[in-house]
């Protein structure tokens, strides 16, 4: 990769990086590795107010990282960039999954003891 490439990286890296480098939106994203979430059960999950919890999920699709979908009166958000879905793989197997009781929390515990993780699942 030339230099010119990794500058585009290292550009995109640090622009993920910033996005989740606030607990709340961790924390948002930890859920979200999960699979896909509504806006109620991010609310709860989460613990933010209504209105913390909108600023932070458009933070995240300003950034792609997340995608919508619309169901009825329900909004659902799941994991929609490659690059985040990876990041928060590994995010979540040493940080979360430690703390689930989750059958997909398990088996990516084992997958990080193998060094085998599965890709995290995308909308």
């Amino acid at each position: 990769m030339d230099v010119a490439e990794l500058k585009k990286s290292a550009s995109r890296a640090t622009s993920l990086l910033k996005a989740l480098s606030n607990p709340s939106r961790l924390l948002i994203l930890c859920q979200l590795a999960e699979g896909e979430k509504s806006v109620s059960e991010l609310q709860q999950q989460v613990g933010v107010s209504q209105s913390g919890l909108s600023q932070h999920l458009a933070v995240l699709r300003r950034k792609g990282i997340v995608a919508t979908r619309r169901e009825a009166q329900s909004i659902y958000y799941s994991l929609a960039s490659q690059e985040a879905a990876a990041v928060m793989t590994t995010l979540y197997v040493v940080f979360c999954a430690k703390a689930s009781t989750k059958p997909h929390a398990a088996r990516l515990r084992q997958g990080l003891v193998r060094g085998t993780l599965p890709r995290a699942r995308m909308a």
